[in-house]
């Protein structure tokens, strides 16, 4: 048996960590640049803020209702994570950790009447321990343990915990469970099975397997037969991502090129822990930047250059020396700069790269250095150490680079942010 442990509104539930006073109040969180809502509290949800709305355009509503906004703080974010990420490995034989609020983990050294009240007590110690309120769900399979996570967070009388053991729990938890929110099943699957006229998880698992191979290939087979109740998937063996993005629009326009290269190196490096994390390497790099397309006073101009490495890789070195070679073939003096970002493709396992017989660099090395930057950042957090180019040699825009008007204190990675008591 497995338990998905998700925390609850993550973002939120960890400003609220140092801010007892908003429980029970309309909390969101922003996006980079205090875009979008990227996290909204139970009580913003039933304003009907919608996921992922700009926030401009809910001004009116955010006013009137006295909803407190938040710019994301990812190093309080992540720290808060692997407190609650470090006290479910220590509880089980098996972690598998999904995201930066979820994960599974086995219970089967658990017999099975325990399996619950188990991680009811689970849930009541992160709460009390890290402050974090989190949900478990409990079933045969990663999937139906997804499904039954939603219910425990949705439910209150379920106290965080929710299981589906039996045929017949599992029957009633599909049938009202949406095919949109299963997990796997994404807008395409989605637009597959309706026209079959299946708009429930319980309705998709009625559905012949030859039909499920023909409208959604083995990635949805998959799927069926989790809902259905067998354990078939090892999330280590899910498709790793085609393009690795990271990409921001910036608060003021930028002119200088020492300072539109330092952003652009950072974006680089943010990309390729990404591939480090799914043990995957990239040959080609694709390196953007454009003005505003709402400015109609200034020349417009769009930059995209494309870079085809002799040999994939993840190192952060080479991945950022080539990068801001591609940027400087086309880097124009003088344009006002608003958005840039950088794709790497050709995405494959590391374990598939064929070692070239040219290959002039000594890979094996920069692999162990990279493993060791890595240990270091992992142990000091992000940024510990950075590479020259991520750090501009000028200092003449003074004006913010990125909007994030609505940051908290890094209540527990900066010595300057602890909080004071006063006694």
């Amino acid at each position: 048996m497995y338990g998905l442990c998700d925390c609850n509104n993550f973002y939120v539930s960890c400003e609220r960590v140092f801010r007892p006073d908003l429980e029970g109040k309309p909390v969101v969180v922003l996006s980079g640049n205090d875009g979008c809502v990227v996290s909204r509290s139970n009580e913003a949800k039933r304003l009907g803020i919608p996921m992922g709305a700009p926030i401009y355009q809910l001004k009116e509503l955010v006013e009137k209702n006295g909803v407190v906004c938040f710019s994301s703080n990812f190093s309080l974010y992540g720290d808060l994570s692997d407190r609650v990420m470090s006290i479910l490995r220590q509880n089980t034989t098996r972690f598998e950790q999904y995201s930066i609020d979820e994960c599974f983990i086995n219970l089967d050294h658990i017999p099975a009447q325990e399996q619950k009240p188990y991680c009811e007590r689970l849930v009541k110690y992160i709460k009390r321990g890290v402050g974090i309120p989190i949900s478990i769900g409990i079933a045969s399979s990663k999937t139906l343990a997804k499904v039954a996570s939603k219910y425990a967070k949705k439910y209150k009388g379920y106290k965080g915990v929710c299981e589906i053991r039996s045929e017949e729990q599992r029957i009633k938890a599909l049938s009202e469970f949406a095919i949109g929110d299963v997990w796997g099943i994404g807008r395409k699957a989605k637009a597959k099975l309706e026209t079959r006229n299946v708009t429930t998880a319980l309705q998709m698992t009625e559905l012949p397997s030859s039909v499920i191979q023909y409208l959604l290939h083995k990635p949805g087979l998959l799927t069926w037969q989790e809902l259905r109740g067998l354990d078939v998937i090892d999330i280590t063996e899910l498709p790793m991502k085609q393009s690795v993005t990271t990409s921001r629009t910036f608060a003021n326009s930028i002119t200088e090129q020492s300072v539109l290269e330092e952003q652009i190196a950072n974006f680089c490096a943010h990309c390729a822990r990404q591939l480090r994390t799914q043990h995957s390497v990239a040959q080609q790099i694709y390196v953007f930047a454009h003005t505003s397309r709402f400015r109609t006073d200034i020349e417009q101009h769009y930059l995209g250059e494309l870079i085809t490495l002799t040999m994939p890789t993840s190192n952060s070195q080479e991945l950022i020396h080539y990068t801001l070679i591609a940027f400087r073939r086309s880097y124009r003096k003088g344009v006002l700069y608003k958005k840039a970002g950088v794709v790497l493709l050709k995405i494959m396992p590391e374990s598939a790269v064929v070692p070239d017989l040219f290959d002039t660099k000594d890979r094996s090395k920069d692999k162990r250095l990279q493993q060791v930057l890595d240990h270091i950042d992992s142990r000091h957090g992000k940024r510990a150490i950075i590479f020259g180019s991520q750090m501009s040699p000028t200092q003449s825009q003074t004006a913010p680079i990125f909007k994030n008007e609505h940051k908290s204190p890094l209540y527990t990675t900066d010595l300057k942010d602890i909080i004071t008591i006063k006694s």
